[in-house]
C-alpha cells in the first residue's frame, strides 16, 4: 500500500466526480483527501489516496474514466493532515514570524523552492511550475514545484497568505467614493432594495445597445425578480455608483457553481462612459472577489463590445471565443492581483 497524490483536470458533468472515486476504488484505493480546485483549463480534483497500485495505472484509470492531464506523485503520511487545520496553524506561524513568509509560503504550497525575487526579475514566465506572488512594486516571492503545475485556487491561495504578512489596509468594501477622470465625483454604495426605483430609472436613461451589452438584449424593464436576485447577498455582491441622486451605474457579482469562480457584468449609463467609472467599478467588484475567497473572475460579453474588452483586457484578463462566434469570454486570475498598498 502506498500514498498518492493525484490531480486531474475534468469537464463539468454530472457524474464525472463520481466516475473518477470509481475507477480508484477498482484499484484498490482508499480516498483520505479530497479538495475541487480552479485551473486555467478547467477544473481540477485532487485525490490523496491510500492505493496499492501503481503511478501508471492509477493514470490510464483515470484517463479511461475521463480524466484529462492527470497527474500522480508520491505522497507521505504527513500530508494527511486535516488542511484547513494546516493552514491555520501556517497563518499562526505567519504572525509570529513574519519575515520567514517565502519558507511558510513554500510549506503552504507544498513546494521545492521559495525565495524572494526583485525587480525585472518578477516578470512572469510562461512556466506551469513556477508562481510568482507580489508583495510590494519590486518585491515578490517566486514558488517552484516541479511535479505538480500551480493552479489559479492555489495562486489566490498565495497571494491571501501573502496578506496575512502586510500591513493592515483600509478595506475595499463598496461604501466609497470615486473620482473619475474629468475629476467628477462619485459615491459607490452596496445594492438594496431601496435602489429599486433609481435603478428602474437608469435602464429608462441607458441606450438600447448599452442595455443589449449588459443583457444580450435590449431590455427595457429589469423584471422585479431579477432585481430582488442582484440584491441577494447569498448569490452575490452588486454595487451602485450615484451622482446627484441618480444612480448612474451598477456593477454585479455573481456566485456561480464552479468552485472558486464568480461572473462580474456592468451597466453604465451612455453619458458616463468613457470617463473611468467602469475600470473604476470592475476594480472593486475584483477586490471583492479576491477578499471573499474566489480563484478567478470570468465575465460573458458580445464581441461586438468593444469598450468592455479593452477594460477587461486592462485588467488583465484573458479573452476566448466561445461556441456562439457572437460572444466572448473573459477569465482573470485573481490571485494574482495581492499587493502591499491599499486597492
Amino acid at each position: 500500500m502506498g500514498f498518492l497524490r493525484i490531480r486531474t483536470t475534468v469537464d463539468e458533468r454530472p457524474g464525472r466526480l463520481a466516475s473518477l472515486a470509481a475507477a480508484l476504488a477498482a484499484k484498490g484505493g482508499n480516498i483520505l483527501g479530497l479538495s475541487v480546485q480552479t485551473d486555467v483549463d478547467g477544473t481540477v480534483d485532487e485525490f490523496v489516496t491510500d492505493i496499492p497500485a501503481g503511478a501508471e495505472a492509477v493514470r490510464e484509470a483515470l484517463e479511461a474514466a475521463g480524466g484529462r492531464k492527470v497527474q500522480v506523485v508520491t505522497a507521505t503520511a504527513h500530508e494527511l493532515t486535516d488542511e484547513p487545520t494546516r493552514v491555520l496553524l501556517l497563518a499562526s506561524r505567519l504572525r509570529m514570524t513574519p519575515w520567514r513568509l517565502p519558507e511558510l509560503l513554500g510549506e503552504l504550497l507544498r513546494a521545492d523552492d521559495s525565495r524572494w525575487v526583485y525587480g525585472a526579475e518578477m516578470s512572469d514566465l510562461p512556466d506551469p511550475t513556477l508562481l510568482t506572488v507580489p508583495v510590494a512594486a519590486r518585491r515578490a516571492i517566486r514558488v517552484r514545484r516541479a511535479e505538480l503545475p500551480f493552479t489559479l485556487t492555489e495562486a489566490a491561495r498565495a497571494a491571501s497568505f501573502v496578506r496575512l504578512a502586510q500591513p493592515p489596509v483600509e478595506q475595499s468594501g463598496a461604501d466609497r467614493e470615486i473620482t473619475l477622470s474629468d475629476g467628477v465625483e462619485v459615491e459607490v454604495r452596496p445594492l438594496t432594495r431601496l435602489y429599486r426605483e433609481a435603478v428602474r430609472d437608469l435602464h429608462d436613461r441607458c441606450s438600447p445597445e448599452a442595455r443589449r451589452f449588459r443583457y444580450f438584449t435590449s431590455m427595457p424593464v429589469l423584471p422585479p425578480k431579477v432585481f430582488d436576485r442582484l440584491c441577494d447577498r447569498t448569490h452575490g455582491q452588486s454595487i451602485v455608483a450615484g451622482h446627484d441622486g441618480q444612480v448612474v451605474g451598477l456593477a454585479n457579482l455573481m456566485f456561480t457553481p464552479d468552485p472558486g469562480i464568480a461572473e462580474m457584468a456592468f451597466l453604465v449609463e451612455d453619458r458616463w462612459q468613457g470617463r473611468g467609472l467602469g475600470t473604476a467599478l470592475a476594480g472593486m467588484l475584483v477586490r471583492q472577489a479576491r477578499d471573499l475567497g474566489f480563484a478567478e473572475v470570468r465575465a460573458t460579453l458580445l464581441s461586438d463590445n468593444v469598450r468592455m474588452r479593452r477594460l477587461l483586457i486592462s485588467l488583465g484578463a484573458t479573452l476566448s471565443y466561445t461556441e456562439d462566434p457572437g460572444v466572448v469570454e473573459a477569465r482573470l486570475a485573481v490571485g494574482v492581483m495581492a499587493t502591499a498598498s491599499p486597492s
